[in-house]
């Protein structure tokens, strides 16, 4: 009834109309109101046919959310509001375009909003509801294109936004924007892996950087072999900033228990090559260079005790080493040091030694409790190179069981009479291991393969100043050539490399 009274107004009486149509609209606007499209649209379209495009304008926007749920229809209406501004008043056009615009992004028409303003040339407008609608290949590709000034402001919205989203997706598409701020988000993240693979295409300089970040958060959660997997992989560069880091993996390493061979050789040749690329550096003549060389030293005497391990023939050589690694305990876990020497000399029945160590590794059990070297005595180890000046561990190497049961056996064997309180001396007169002649003070080379000192029978090398003594060298050798022993020929192949042929060798390398 309404829309037939609105066109025999409009076409018999038009001074009529402008009230006919307000009545209407309170009509529309009352609770009775009955409001199908065609009722919403016939003020508007009677307006517009009328040729009142003002009126037709603020009809078509009149027609909102509250009085229809169809989007599709009610973004038509407010196109047509834009429409007919643009076309007979055009200033109007960007007041109602602003209008339409809020009420598109409203109901999450965020690319026709945008493409709206674009036709009034509101480009910083439509960059923006292209951002507030997450189009932001859209947000990109106009500022490039039509508003290049825009292009860093997008990009830091971006970023911000892939930022506040979070997730590994999130990361990876912010690497695109900001690789570092995607790397950093990634390695907070705790997507190590996705994080290194994307540090890789960055560059040696950042790979090292997320590498170090990794390897430091393995080494936190006690994952130091984890943390030797990637330097082995990746590389260790010779950086000043990257030491401790280093530092704290080797002395991690040497806490552990009994990893398996592979573990100490990579740890050897990761320290080989960090210590041969340190000599070129500035940093070649400082304490940290020659501190590296020391890690370098106590791994290899891992590495071929390891080797060792299970071959009767080398049991003599892996006793050495774990003797001559005393020497190395201001490096080594003390507490450690000590009962693996103590236990290495009990199995070879050198109970005098045995006793030695293994009493000195109580008292140091009990200087762990303490926290204080104060009460220990010295005097066993005196005119020995065994450092008395050493870290004391946070916890103990061997459980408290363990400790027992060597408490008794230190209880046992010092009531007999056929054990003593001493260590085993050589042709020197000095305690056999020490590298240090007690009377005359002469430093002797250690021993490559055993750690023990070269005395006479050496074999020398073409590199460095290393030596061997000609017993050990030719049991290594031999132990080589036999079916399954792949890591004494790994150790042969790591020396060639490290100390060059042998100048009067027994045995060749081949």
């Amino acid at each position: 009834m309404w829309t037939d009274s609105i066109r025999v107004a409009r076409d018999y009486v038009p001074n009529k109309l402008p009230h006919l149509q307000k009545e209407y609209e309170i009509y529309m606007n009352s609770s009775k109101g009955i409001r199908s499209k065609g009722d919403l649209l016939s003020p508007a379209k009677t307006w517009e046919q009328s040729g009142d495009y003002q009126q037709a304008i603020g009809a078509y926007l009149k027609i909102t959310v509250q009085q229809n749920s169809d989007y599709d229809f009610l973004a038509n209406c407010w196109d047509k509001a834009v429409e007919l501004a643009m076309k007979f008043v055009p200033e109007r056009a960007t007041a109602v375009v602003g209008t339409v615009c809020e009420r598109l992004a409203a109901i999450e028409r965020f690319e026709q909003a945008a493409e709206l303003y674009l036709g009034v040339e509101m480009v910083k407008e439509a960059i923006d509801m292209y951002m507030k609608g997450g189009l932001w290949d859209q947000a990109k590709r106009t500022a490039a294109q039509m508003a290049p000034q825009y292009a860093d402001y997008v990009s830091t919205q971006y970023k911000g936004h892939l930022t506040s989203t979070g997730g590994a997706d999130a990361a990876a598409m912010l690497v695109g924007e900001d690789p570092i701020a995607g790397l950093d988000m990634l390695a907070r993240q705790g997507q190590w892996d996705k994080c290194i693979t994307m540090a890789q295409k960055q560059g040696a300089g950042v790979l090292n950087k997320y590498v170090a970040m990794y390897a430091t958060h393995c080494i936190k959660s006690e994952k130091p072999v984890d943390a030797l997997q990637l330097f082995t992989k990746y590389g260790a560069p010779p950086s000043a900033q990257n030491f401790n880091i280093y530092k704290r993996l080797v002395l991690d390493l040497f806490s552990l228990s009994s990893p398996p061979y592979k573990v100490w050789a990579d740890l050897r040749d990761l320290l080989y090559t960090l210590t041969d690329a340190i000599a070129q550096t500035p940093a070649a003549d400082t304490a940290a260079a020659q501190e590296f060389e020391d890690f370098l030293l106590v791994s290899h005497y891992y590495a071929v005790r390891s080797a060792c391990h299970g071959k009767k023939s080398l049991e003599p050589i892996a006793v050495k080493l774990t003797i001559s690694l005393l020497r190395h305990s201001d490096i080594v876990p003390v507490d450690k040091a000590f009962y693996e020497a103590g236990i290495a000399a009990k199995t070879i029945s050198q109970d005098n030694m045995a006793f030695v160590f293994l009493n000195r590794f109580l008292d140091l059990c009990e200087a762990i409790e303490e926290k204080s070297l104060d009460s220990m005595d010295n005097s066993d180890l005196m005119d020995t190179d065994i450092p008395f000046e050493v870290p004391l561990p946070e916890r103990h190497f061997i459980a408290e069981d363990k400790r027992e049961e060597i408490k008794e056996w230190v209880l046992a064997v010092s009531v007999d009479q056929q054990v003593e309180q001493s260590l085993s001396v050589d042709e020197r007169g000095t305690y056999e291991a020490s590298l240090v002649d007690a009377q005359s003070k002469v430093r002797s080379l250690p021993c490559i393969v055993s750690g023990y000192p070269v005395l006479r029978n050496r074999i020398e090398f073409r590199k460095r100043s290393q030596a061997a003594n000609k017993e050990d060298w030719n049991k290594l050798v031999m132990a080589s050539k036999v079916p399954n022993s792949a890591e004494c020929q790994d150790v042969l192949r790591f020396l060639g490399r490290w100390c060059g042929a042998p100048q009067n060798p027994s045995y060749s390398f081949q």
